[in-house]
């Protein structure tokens, strides 16, 4: 959504004083200031926005008095993770700090950094005629750069955050209640609970419009934490929900995932925009240096794909150069066998070398790895890089969500374990690098 945002005209509110937004958010990028939503008249606003040190900020009407302004020293910088964020107001309380409540994976929190409460009874801009934002300021900036879903509008109602989660009592995890039940009021709304879907989903049919952009469906929600490219443990640029990578002119650049494992069956696909993106699995303290025209891992931790047809693997240099090339029509199929050791790349479907993923312990076809825990961090996660210190080494992941970039696979293919839109069929016995796939 970083060049996207949706917008709706507000009616007649149940109130002004009292009101709770609820929002599942999976960030992006990080580190600059990103609204979350914003309500504005056209020339002020109340705004929910991250800041640039990754905390968390609220104000109302800034430009004038009285006004509000609270914010968090609690950062949010995970971009693995689906953080769930409620904003409860009540200006009719007493207490000054019971009249904006923020609670984060259902904990609430103290707004610590700056604390200025909106005063007793202060009318918020939840008023007709006035526009209700969602994923960017009210002038066009501060876009915010991630995913949403489930996203509510209570009206009328200062909620706690049980009403749209609850403590999963064998984890102890934060999870989602995708059915909430709560009194809408005149302004409230349910939007991007299935799907990319910007219809009210309440019986309220206060339904919003795309301001800008593209609204990307995606499969990785709250309840299915899919895999995607790590900003924190790579150098490139990433974005598309951190599935599209690009190199820049410093180096040799390149990326892990957010996911891994050291057991199980996992298959991805990667689109490579030209024969310098490569891709592979690494251990996640790696890193790579380049000799001559061979890529090798400076330890014996990562296997990589090139374009030129090289599988190459620590100061071994290529452990195979008879895989084909490849260029930015073409999609590489990823599949690691962790339960027998065993790692198998298609293009365009075929397996190279004859691959036979369902081979298990015989590995027909397949570049025989050393096991997870061999490894110092004991697991395998996804890698890509550039081979070409440019911006032209690059390319698109598809971890499940069925888009390469903004583009949509083109049919896609047969998925034995019900798990992510792939390409390609995914061999019988894997599944999609995801929460629900590693607990298959």
């Amino acid at each position: 959504m970083a060049s996207t945002y949706l917008q709706r005209t507000l009616g007649t509110p149940t109130s002004s004083r009292i009101w709770t937004f609820s929002a599942w958010i999976k960030r992006s990028g990080i580190s600059s200031a990103q609204h979350i939503f914003s309500i504005d008249n056209g020339s002020a606003r109340d705004a929910f926005s991250f800041d640039s040190d990754n905390g968390l900020r609220l104000y109302f009407n800034s430009s004038a008095s009285p006004y509000a302004d609270l914010s968090t020293n609690r950062l949010l910088r995970d971009t693995s993770a689906w953080y769930h964020l409620v904003i409860a107001v009540d200006t009719t309380q007493s207490t000054a700090d019971d009249r904006v409540k923020l609670y984060i994976n259902g904990t609430q929190y103290t707004w610590d950094e700056t604390t200025i409460d909106p005063a007793l009874n202060y009318d918020t801009f939840n008023a007709s005629g006035n526009t209700f934002r969602i994923g960017r300021d009210r002038t066009a900036a501060a876009y915010f750069d991630g995913l949403m879903s489930h996203v509510h509008f209570c009206d009328g109602t200062q909620l706690a955050p049980t009403v749209f989660g609850s403590t999963d009592s064998t984890t102890g995890e934060w999870k989602i209640n995708t059915s909430p039940s709560f009194t809408l009021g005149n302004n409230g709304f349910t939007i991007l609970k299935d799907g990319n879907t910007i219809t009210d989903q309440s019986s309220n049919s206060n339904d919003f419009t795309l301001g800008a952009g593209t609204l990307t469906k995606t499969e990785d929600c709250p309840s299915n934490v899919f895999a995607t490219l790590n900003p924190l443990a790579g150098n490139c640029t990433f974005s598309n929900g951190n599935n599209t990578w690009v190199g820049t002119s410093s180096g040799y650049e390149h990326s892990s995932a957010t996911l891994g494992a050291s057991l199980g069956k996992y298959y991805w696909e990667v689109k490579p925009n030209g024969a310098c993106g490569a891709m592979g699995i690494t251990d996640p303290t790696w890193q790579f240096n380049r000799r001559g025209s061979i890529v090798y891992a400076s330890s014996s931790q990562a296997y990589i794909y090139e374009g030129n047809g090289y599988v190459s693997h620590d100061s071994y240099g290529d452990i195979a150069n008879n895989y084909s090339n490849y260029g930015s029509s073409d999609i590489i199929g990823i599949a690691l066998d962790l339960d027998n050791n065993k790692l198998y790349f298609s293009k365009n479907g075929t397996y190279e070398n004859s691959g036979v993923p369902t081979s298990g312990s015989t590995g027909t076809g397949a570049i025989s790895i050393q096991a997870p825990s061999t490894l110092f961090t004991g697991f395998y996660t996804p890698l890509v890089a550039d081979l070409c210190g440019s911006s032209t080494g690059g390319g698109d992941c598809n971890f499940g969500n069925g888009y390469f970039g903004t583009t949509a696979v083109a049919s896609a293919g047969t998925n034995a374990s019900g798990i992510g839109i792939f390409e390609y069929d995914v061999p019988t016995g894997y599944t999609a690098l995801s929460t629900k796939g590693l607990n298959l």
